[in-house]
């Protein structure tokens, strides 16, 4: 699949405001393991390749095990993640199929119970972020580095 476009060429700006986004997420207080869960989660309920590549590098780098991350997609079966962390990953689950989901108050009232108003502020708008950084990679066909090095 060839890349469509780059946005981080043509649309300067408009990335920076975005990176400035991630920029104040890395400093909100949110833990940034549980972060990248979530990344990853999203990430693979979008289908996106590129980003999923990144983030379970991240995650990696932050010392997660590859058992929590080839689990990640069937957290619901599993006992590996903390009630905090099942709470983040419905809260992400629910906002990133907000149309069909309608962030049910259930959800929210779980995650409200383990997180701060302003820590569950701070996952919302990595929900989102990730949610917009997917939909940018997908629809630019952001090429994924094993296909750049397979092409090299």
């Amino acid at each position: 699949m060839a890349q469509r476009m780059n946005p981080f060429a043509v649309a300067v700006e408009g990335v920076k405001a975005l990176q400035g986004v991630e920029k104040y997420l890395e400093t909100s207080g949110l833990n940034h393991k549980l972060a990248l869960l979530v990344k990853i989660r999203v990430s693979q309920i979008n289908g996106c390749e590129y980003c999923l590549h990144m983030h379970t590098e991240d995650a990696r780098k932050l010392g997660e095990s590859e058992q929590r991350i080839y689990l990640l997609d069937a957290w619901h079966e599993s006992t590996m993640y903390s009630p905090k962390e099942r709470a983040a990953l419905a809260w992400a689950e629910s906002l990133t199929d907000i149309r069909h989901s309608r962030a049910p108050d259930s959800v929210y009232s779980e995650a409200r119970a383990l997180f701060s108003e302003k820590e569950l502020a701070d996952l919302s708008i990595n929900i989102a972020m990730i949610n917009a950084w997917n939909r940018l990679a997908i629809g630019a066909r952001a090429v994924h580095p094993s296909d750049l090095a397979k092409a090299a």
